[in-house]
């Protein structure tokens, strides 16, 4: 008999957290308001997937996490979370592009299979968004990156994925939003197939979804290797970071607990 995968995902690189948890095809989550609350928020509502499920984290088979880019202390607090646990219950972490998690998303919200790659903006602050575009590959399950993450300038990020990248079909995640007057001018510009337009998020859903593939290629690390992918310049960490770093590494150390 073959023994259920079981991964704990959890995702607080946008104002949103989202944390899920799987048991082979079982799944139980919960995504509520992320933000500056998620350093305070982020271990309690594992906790609770973990006593819904009846779980403990030595029970599981590895953590799978958004590490960036996004906002700087949400990817802080998670890979901080996501070290301390992972040492306490000796596990190993799968870190996930958070662009590739919003293809993802994307891609579960299309009625259809998807033929095109995908082309992920997000909001990233200070009049920038950051860019990436990706392939699915659906006999592996596994997305590829065909450009790589970038930040700039809407406009700028507007033509390199969507009059450059002639193969995008679909633009997925928030920044087309924020950044409407950018994109539509890129839109209106693109004189070949149609774009479709999919307000996707980096939801710990979709990490769930990709971890089986993810794992069965070895992209698993040690708890120490986990860390945010900024793209822009690290920065300092704040008061609430530090604590949500301790209250991790506490958390870990009773990870024998129910």
């Amino acid at each position: 008999m073959t023994t259920a995968l079981k991964f704990l995902a959890f995702e607080t690189s946008t104002d949103m957290m989202s944390v899920a948890l799987c048991v082979g095809d079982q799944t139980w989550h919960l995504h509520t308001q992320g933000g500056a609350n998620a350093s305070a928020q982020l271990i309690p509502s594992i906790h609770k997937l973990l006593a819904q499920a009846q779980l403990r984290l030595t029970d599981l088979t590895a953590l799978v996490v958004g590490h960036g880019p996004g906002s700087f202390t949400g990817l802080r607090t998670a890979c901080s979370v996501a070290q301390g646990l992972a040492l306490g219950a000796n596990l190993k972490v799968i870190p996930v592009d958070t662009l590739m998690v919003v293809a993802e998303d994307a891609r579960a919200c299309l009625q259809s299979p998807l033929t095109c790659q995908v082309s992920v903006v997000m909001d990233a602050r200070m009049g920038e968004v950051y860019g990436g575009a990706y392939e699915w590959f659906a006999a592996r399950g596994q997305w590829q990156a065909t450009v790589p993450l970038q930040v700039g300038p809407p406009a700028q990020m507007a033509q390199a994925l969507l009059t450059d990248a002639a193969a995008s079909g679909v633009l997925a995640g928030n920044g087309f939003e924020v950044y409407a007057d950018a994109f539509s001018n890129a839109l209106a510009q693109r004189n070949h197939d149609p774009v479709r337009c999919v307000a996707a998020v980096p939801h710990a859903l979709a990490l769930l979804r990709l971890a089986p593939p993810l794992w069965a290629a070895g992209k698993a690390v040690a708890p120490e290797d986990v860390q945010p992918l900024y793209i822009r310049d690290k920065v300092a960490q704040t008061t609430a970071e530090r604590e949500a770093i301790k209250a991790a590494k506490a958390a870990g150390i009773d990870a024998q607990a129910p």
